[in-house]
């Protein structure tokens, strides 16, 4: 299911200016969230961090055009769990790379299939070669170029992994091709900051809270890799596969699932999202 100019279709064609920045350019951002049962999850911060990118950008699209997309979508599935997908780009304009003022964002969107079983499922990584910039603004955002995720993560599935690990520039842990990286270390949780270039994902930013209500000590701080290979859990967040716990890093065996601290916050987020 699609959405597109305030109505929803069946399919994916619809008129689209082929002289759209976001698909000349990469200008543009996205974001992909979990509905389950016709509710999305997390929608609020979602938008939040879609409105926040925008502005970073200066992309000037307004909040109720994508609260719109998303109720619109979710009721035209009828209540089904989907991964929704919602895209903002800065919309037509001249050519070069500089944006023209007048730019008019161009909002669409779509579902696709989830099922539980895409959640909670055991991952091993190998450390990519590529790394992230931190430096750039745009290593914090959700934007169009993903092509160095791409590129990590075939060569990952290449060497027989299921995902690939991303350091920074400095050799700092930074987050996996499509997820963020959290470690348990004598019952602490510690998770990369954003300014060692990762993307402050919505699911990070609920584990966190919900460390904090099983009061479980968490800290964001710089991680090596090190730090991850004597790790008593290791586990990857993203908004459609939840916790993944992560069985290997180059070889070396984790043992996040014999962990107190992994098996409570696994649990406490199955239960938030009964919830809701």
């Amino acid at each position: 299911m699609f959405w597109y100019r305030d109505a929803c279709h069946a399919d994916g064609e619809v008129p689209f200016d082929l002289a759209d920045r976001g698909l000349l350019l990469g200008d543009g951002l996205f974001e992909t969230m979990l509905v389950r049962d016709g509710i999305p999850h997390q929608a609020g911060r979602h938008l939040d961090r879609l409105m926040a990118g925008a502005a970073t950008l200066a992309i000037a699209v307004e909040r109720p055009v994508l609260q719109r997309a998303v109720t619109q979508l979710c009721a035209a599935d009828a209540g089904a769990s989907r991964a929704l997908r919602l895209t903002i780009t800065r919309g037509t304009g001249p050519r070069g790379l500089l944006p023209h003022p007048e730019c008019v964002p161009t909002v669409f969107a779509s579902t696709a299939t989830w099922t539980p079983a895409m959640a909670f499922t055991p991952i091993r990584l190998v450390t990519s070669p590529i790394r992230r910039n931190a430096s750039s603004p745009t290593s914090r955002l959700k934007t169009l170029g993903y092509l160095d995720n791409i590129l990590a993560l075939q060569d990952a599935k290449a060497r027989g992994a299921d995902d690939a690990m991303l350091l920074s520039i400095t050799g700092a842990v930074a987050c996996t091709s499509a997820a963020n990286l959290f470690a348990v270390r004598h019952d602490r949780l510690l998770t990369p900051p954003a300014s060692d270039g990762i993307l402050p994902g919505t699911m990070r930013a609920l584990v966190l809270d919900l460390a904090a209500t099983l009061g479980i000590l968490a800290e964001e701080r710089s991680v090596g890799p090190d730090d991850l290979l004597l790790a008593d859990a290791v586990f990857a967040t993203n908004s459609l596969r939840l916790l993944m716990p992560v069985t290997a890093i180059d070889g070396t065996p984790i043992p996040t699932a014999t962990s107190p601290v992994y098996a409570a916050l696994a649990s406490a987020l199955r239960h938030s999202l009964d919830q809701h």
